[in-house]
Formats: structure tokens, C-alpha cells, sequence
């Protein structure tokens, strides 16, 4: 598979399992994986789920408006940078989001998110 590709998968997989089972996120992360929130860092697969899954809100559905993907680092690494729109359950107006994602390959040849870093865009 090439770069865009993995980044395509790699998405669709991450926010479809965010919208239905965040908890169900914490193999995409390591213990050395970090994540920084509107600002606040949280280190290691469970700081981060735990993060994730203790948001004040229980549905939500991302709608992705754009992937762009670079290769980065080690042999195989990828940059993914995802923008889109969260709809919470309930609320009539979308929030505007941006995340990145810094994918390491795993010697079985999967990936984990060894970085992530996620903001709102406020108008």
C-alpha cells in the first residue's frame, strides 16, 4: 500500500472507532505515545484513553474534509494531518477540527500513533 493509502485506512479505522468505542482506541497507542489536546499533554496508551474516552460527551460522528499524508523519520514513518467537522449528539452546529497523526511502523507491519495532537478551530 502506498502512503495515502495507509493514511485513508488508517483514518476511516481511527474515527470510526472513536465514534463508537473510544476505549477501543488504546491499541493504536504505545506507552511511549503522546497526545496533546487543546494544549494538554497526555503521555502513554492509557493517560491517553483515558483522556479520550472521559470526554464530556457520549455520541459524536466525525466528517472528515481532508487527509494529507507524508512519509517522515524512520524508514516507513507517516505524517497525517486530518481536518473535518465533529458533530456532537444533540448540538445543532458542527465544531471544526484539526489533528495530526505521527504513524511508527510496528515490526509486524502495522503502525502506532506515536504522536497525535488534536485542537478545535474556532471561527
Amino acid at each position: 500500500m502506498n502512503p495515502e493509502e495507509i493514511a485513508r485506512a488508517f483514518v476511516e479505522h481511527y474515527y470510526s472507532t472513536f465514534d463508537t468505542n473510544r476505549s477501543g482506541l488504546a491499541s493504536l497507542y504505545q506507552e511511549n505515545s503522546m497526545l496533546t489536546f487543546e494544549g494538554q499533554p497526555f503521555m502513554g496508551a492509557q493517560n491517553i484513553v483515558g483522556k479520550l474516552a472521559g470526554l464530556p460527551f457520549d455520541q459524536c460522528k466525525h466528517h472528515i474534509s481532508t487527509t494529507d499524508c507524508q512519509p517522515s523519520g524512520p524508514p516507513g514513518a507517516l505524517i497525517v494531518f486530518v481536518s473535518g467537522n465533529l458533530q456532537l449528539a444533540g448540538e445543532q452546529h458542527p465544531l471544526k477540527f484539526s489533528q495530526m497523526f505521527h504513524l511508527m511502523p510496528t515490526p509486524q507491519g502495522s503502525f502506532y500513533v506515536q504522536n497525535d495532537i488534536f485542537r478545535l478551530n474556532y471561527a
